[in-house]
């Protein structure tokens, strides 16, 4: 079922995106190489709880920590652990916070040290890839836009657009519908209306799209092995645009 949010609730959502972008940022002052994912983990939850929510990631579905922290091939739910963060990794760090009754959601993909080019563009047109999603979308915007311009603007650079994740929706649920493929159909797709709240989330490797699950029933990696990111915001259809709401 689509839940089209009122201004209220729009209002009730600023909180848990402002930690989620606040986050975000604090994390972009700690992590480095020499860290484990585990330790940055611990000091997102902290931060998190310290502005007054949850980590809406812990405990999802039996998921054992606070953000999803995502090194190099693994493209989405890396389970923090022991794995040493090093020079030269690209590290993703998905995270939501619960605050209000509602969530907020978004990621972003840190180069630690001095990365290579190659990754260093991928970060960039990933990053890229969101705004270009964003181009023209509206109330009355087909769904299926947004994937389309994502690919298109992925492939034009020969990388592969991962198809077994999507963004959502979001509101008092994590996940709502509907979901939102970073691939499509140009002009194809129910019509958005005004108060839906999206999570817009390319996900894109430097190679094939195609991904395979570890035996901890989470973690997704490249099945050729090559590097991923990933960036996301939360944001809300508007009549003349989108609003978002973790930047």
């Amino acid at each position: 079922m689509i839940h089209i949010k009122t201004e209220k609730e729009i209002d009730l959502m600023r909180e848990p995106c402002r930690i989620v972008k606040d986050t975000l940022t604090f994390v972009g002052t700690k992590i480095r190489a020499g860290m484990t994912t585990k330790e940055l983990d611990t000091l997102i939850e902290r931060f998190i709880r310290s502005e007054g929510a949850y980590p809406s990631c812990l405990g999802y579905g039996g998921f054992p920590a606070s953000a999803c922290i995502s090194v190099n091939e693994v493209v989405v739910h890396g389970i923090p652990d022991d794995r040493v963060i090093r020079e030269g990794d690209i590290v993703s760090v998905d995270l939501c916070a619960y605050k209000n009754g509602y969530h907020g959601d978004a990621c972003r993909t840190f180069c630690i040290g001095e990365v290579s080019p190659e990754k260093r563009q991928l970060v960039k047109v990933t990053e890229e890839c969101f705004f270009q999603a964003i181009k023209g979308l509206r109330a009355g915007t087909p769904l299926y836009d947004i994937g389309y311009r994502v690919q298109k603007y992925a492939e034009s650079f020969g990388y592969g657009v991962i198809r077994s994740y999507t963004g959502h929706a979001i509101g008092k649920e994590m996940h709502e519908d509907p979901s939102v493929p970073n691939y499509g159909k140009l002009g194809t797709g129910m019509r958005l209306k005004a108060g839906m709240v999206l999570c817009i989330e390319p996900m894109i490797a430097m190679g094939d799209w195609r991904v395979r699950i570890l035996d901890d029933e989470w973690t997704a990696v490249t099945v050729d092995g090559k590097p991923a990111a990933h960036y996301e915001n939360t944001v809300v259809v508007r009549t003349d645009g989108v609003e978002i709401l973790t930047l």
